[in-house]
């Protein structure tokens, strides 16, 4: 079953779409990245997955039941944590989520605020004033509050966003944490470094559209022409320079010491080949690294245009 799947989904303002036929599907478990420059559409869709704002058209299904049918026991299903936490600053943090616990009919509240307030490593922390909490401590704070009443679902808008490594961290660890145990994770985000190591799949939204939904190496792959290739020889001759430099898949060639590094198209696995020219003109490979692209500098080096070649490669499948 998916846990979120939307059909047609599409937001108007004025004749001007914001989301625009948007199809996604996300599976039960996955820890599912959403992706897109600013003004793409992010936040609409997910201020209607919230149920928030009413679609123009299209449907919403959350845990396999629409949305629009039965939203007020549909978003019970789901917890949700915001870039920025809105907190009641005289509040002490048992008091914050006792409060949230009692609109939640939360049973055994104390016992589970006990254990969040834990897991979230603030036991410490209970009876501090929210106005004196740190921006991490916040974060943390907002993650306890949106599993108080054990969601399905959780619903992350750039959950580390102005968070020092050491709190990023801790959020990354309970986000794996909350997954191990069966919750299925949708993240908006533009922090790519935290989505490659956390999510196994993503999709990129541009314009509204849906340009691409696929697994984490998929997409690297598909996002990139080139990968590099750094090669280990006992001694780097201006031979082998140049033998490699005369094939077309090679698109740079830098030596250093006993390094070469080489910039190849991604379309096959030329290792082999490689190997084979430098054994040619008398070298002797020691080791071969490929160095993958990694999910952000895929991203960045995306332009217009190859986001609209992206969507195009995925219609001719």
């Amino acid at each position: 079953m998916n846990a979120i799947h939307t059909k047609n989904l599409t937001k108007e303002y004025d004749g001007f779409k914001a989301v625009d036929n948007l199809n996604l599907k996300v599976e039960e478990g996955e820890i599912y990245g959403f992706l897109g420059p600013n003004g793409a559409g992010k936040t609409t869709t997910m201020l209607m997955l919230l149920g928030i704002l009413k679609p123009t058209q299209g449907e919403i299904y959350i845990m396999g039941e629409p949305l629009s049918k039965n939203p007020l026991s549909t978003k019970k299903k789901i917890g949700v944590v915001s870039e920025k936490q809105y907190l009641y600053k005289e509040m002490t943090a048992q008091e914050y989520l006792s409060f949230f616990a009692d609109l939640y009919k939360v049973k055994n509240k104390k016992d589970k605020i006990e254990e969040l307030l834990s897991a979230v490593d603030l036991l410490d922390a209970r009876n501090k004033k929210l106005g004196a909490f740190s921006r991490g401590m916040q974060q943390k704070l907002g993650f306890a509050r949106a599993l108080l009443h054990e969601p399905e679902l959780l619903l992350l808008d750039e959950p580390v966003s102005g968070l020092d490594p050491t709190g990023i961290k801790q959020i990354r660890d309970l986000i794996e944490k909350e997954n191990k145990k069966g919750k299925t994770i949708f993240i908006s985000s533009h922090l790519l470094s935290e989505v490659e190591k956390l999510c196994t799949k993503v999709a990129i939204i541009n314009k509204g559209k849906l340009l691409a939904e696929d697994t984490m190496e998929n997409l690297k792959r598909r996002l990139t022409d080139f990968i590099q290739l750094e090669i280990e020889l006992t001694e780097i001759t201006k031979q082998i320079i140049d033998t490699l430099n005369s094939f077309d898949f090679v698109k740079e060639v830098k030596g250093e010491k006993n390094i070469l590094t080489l910039k190849v198209t991604s379309d096959k696995d030329h290792r082999a080949e490689i190997s084979s020219a430098i054994a040619q003109k008398g070298g002797v490979v020691l080791g071969i690294k490929k160095r993958d692209i990694s999910l952000e500098e895929a991203f960045i080096t995306i332009t217009q245009k190859n986001i609209s070649l992206l969507a195009k490669g995925e219609e001719d499948v």
